[in-house]
């Protein structure tokens, strides 16, 4: 079973990247390897109430059990003690990768309020785009019901590409739509 979106990339964004950037060999040509999706809970992460749900939101909008990254060290100063629970993530690869992206471009950003495309300066020099989101409830798998405190989130897609250039050109031919 073949995604919208992976079909998009071996019909249409394949040849359009090999042909710009004249790529020698069909393994040059970048690709999305995962998307990565945290959340940090910082102090809140002691409160089993708010992890549980930080974890079923993530779980509800991935389709994928998140794990709980801790603290490595104690620091008195911050409060942090060795193997404090202060996030959660997750990484979607594959056809989860593809799902997800689906729903995301088609279905969560259009329910961003006055949204005007994402911004093309996100990316880092290996050609990854990170985007912060500071409330779920854009996804429709959240119920308004259920959410007692707004908390956002990370969004990393990690692609091969060698720059910046290469990654927002991907990521434009797949449909992410960007800011001009």
């Amino acid at each position: 079973m073949t995604t919208k979106i992976k079909s998009i990339y071996e019909n249409e964004v394949v040849p359009y990247l090999k042909e710009t950037f004249e790529y020698k060999n069909i393994h040059e040509i970048p690709k999305i390897t995962k998307i990565q999706i945290n959340r940090g809970l910082g102090i809140a992460g002691q409160n089993n109430k708010v992890l549980q749900k930080s974890i079923d939101e993530i779980r509800q909008i991935t389709g994928q059990q998140p794990i709980i990254t801790t603290a490595k060290k104690s620091i008195a100063g911050f409060k942090v003690r060795e193997e404090m629970a202060m996030g959660i993530t997750t990484t979607l690869r594959r056809e989860k990768m593809y799902t997800f992206l689906d729903r995301f471009i088609n279905l969560t950003l259009p329910r961003i309020r006055d949204f005007q495309g994402l911004d093309p300066k996100k990316f880092d020099k290996n050609g990854n785009y990170n985007l912060g989101i500071t409330d779920q409830l854009i996804f429709p798998e959240i119920d308004y019901e259920q959410v007692d405190q707004m908390l956002g989130l990370n969004i990393t897609i990690v692609t091969s590409a060698k720059n910046s250039k290469e990654g927002l050109a991907l990521l434009t031919k797949i449909g992410i739509p960007f800011s001009k």
